[in-house]
């Protein structure tokens, strides 16, 4: 079972997201968008992993407690065009807390720095490699209230995530 755990968005910054890529392929801007559904923010993947319990277990102790989050700025990595989340020492001390009980249970994980990015759009492109017209950065701030423990499966249109269970 392939596996992350990541941050949910609420309805008004899905939307905000969601306009956003509107605004992209209205300026032309072709790759694979990323449904509204799939938007979310993964704090760690795990990939394949056979024990959701013991996922959910290092997520407990890891000691989540509620905190605002606020959208902040766009950019790329490649071709894979992003929506940023602004500085957030809560959210930074949540995601070290959370790797260092996923590994002090052996829970394997990708261990890249965490950079908290948002992906809206994969293999972007633009008319004949020209840079992507950057829009306006979107405006979204929620309240975080729940951490989840999410699949990941390929389905027919593409890639599915499903909630498994989550932690408040």
């Amino acid at each position: 079972m392939r596996l992350f755990i990541a941050l949910r968005f609420d309805q008004s910054i899905l939307d905000a997201l969601t306009d956003l890529q509107e605004d992209m392929k209205a300026r032309g801007v072709t790759g694979n968008y990323t449904r509204q559904e799939n938007l979310h923010l993964t704090l760690a993947f795990i990939g394949e992993y056979g024990n959701p319990d013991e996922v959910l277990d290092a997520m407990e102790q890891a000691a989540f407690h509620p905190f605002s989050l606020r959208l902040e700025g766009v950019g790329n990595y490649g071709n894979l065009f992003w929506a940023g989340i602004a500085e957030n020492g809560e959210l930074a001390a949540f995601v070290r807390r959370l790797r260092r009980s996923l590994s002090e249970k052996g829970i394997p994980f990708d261990k890249k720095r965490f950079s908290p990015h948002i992906t809206l759009i994969r293999k972007a492109a633009y008319r004949n490699g020209q840079s992507i017209p950057v829009p306006d950065v979107p405006a979204g701030e929620m309240e975080v209230n729940r951490i989840s423990l999410m699949r990941s499966e390929r389905g027919r249109n593409g890639m599915v995530y499903t909630e498994i269970t989550g932690i408040e």
